[in-house]
């Protein structure tokens, strides 16, 4: 018997050895491997994901379009105007935040970043007097739809003043992809701490919402 259970041993050695490898490599392959509508690690160090989150349906909501208008003579916009649409929302700081217009000129600037992500409309909102809104995207030469959130209304029902560099007086730098159904379909929330970042390279905001993107 004892040398039965000697010869068996090597056997038992080489299953328990081939299994802990395989378990090894599969911990490897989910690691390196995406998950769906989940950030990567690097992702998740570069933002964070705020609520409603993705899979919620965007709350609607009103707000004055200033671009291209007098802020006394800006008609209004509505997000579920966009309904059947692909909108990649901006919740920015707005007056006062130069790299926050640079964000939306660059974007405006390369249209193939985000068409190419199957983003039909651009949509940014800040607070701020209107008038002033209105001229800055003028004198940027800016033509993205700029909605004025004056009392943080919608942004706070979207917690985009929780990321900022200024309190929860004003927005950060988020980002909200809504589908055609009017569904969140991935968020990146870049303004808060530790890197209080005020502005996100086209090729790295498309390649974060590639990683992240569900429903798409």
């Amino acid at each position: 018997m004892a040398a039965a259970r000697r010869s068996r041993a090597p056997w038992v050695l080489a299953a328990v050895v081939v299994m802990v490898a395989v378990g090894v490599l599969f911990a490897i392959y989910r690691t390196a491997t995406p998950q769906p509508g989940a950030a990567s690690a690097a992702a998740r160090d570069r933002y964070a994901v705020g609520s409603p989150a993705v899979g919620a349906l965007a709350p609607d909501f009103t707000l004055p379009n200033v671009t291209g208008h007098p802020a006394g003579a800006a008609p209004v916009s509505r997000l579920s105007d966009y309904r059947g649409k692909t909108v990649l929302l901006y919740f920015h700081e707005g007056l006062g935040c130069q790299p926050c217009w640079n964000q939306i000129r660059d974007l405006q600037n390369n249209p193939t970043v985000l068409s190419g992500l199957g983003v039909d409309q651009l949509v940014t909102i800040t607070s701020g007097p209107g008038d002033l809104v209105a001229q800055k995207m003028a004198d940027d030469r800016l033509t993205a739809p700029a909605l004025v959130d004056s009392d943080l209304a919608v942004s706070k029902r979207y917690q985009a003043n929780q990321y900022g560099m200024m309190g929860d007086d004003r927005d950060g730098h988020s980002f909200i992809l809504v589908g055609p159904d009017g569904h969140i379909q991935w968020r990146a929330d870049y303004g808060g701490s530790p890197n209080y970042t005020m502005y996100v390279a086209p090729e790295q905001l498309a390649a974060d919402l590639r990683a992240g993107r569900t429903g798409g």
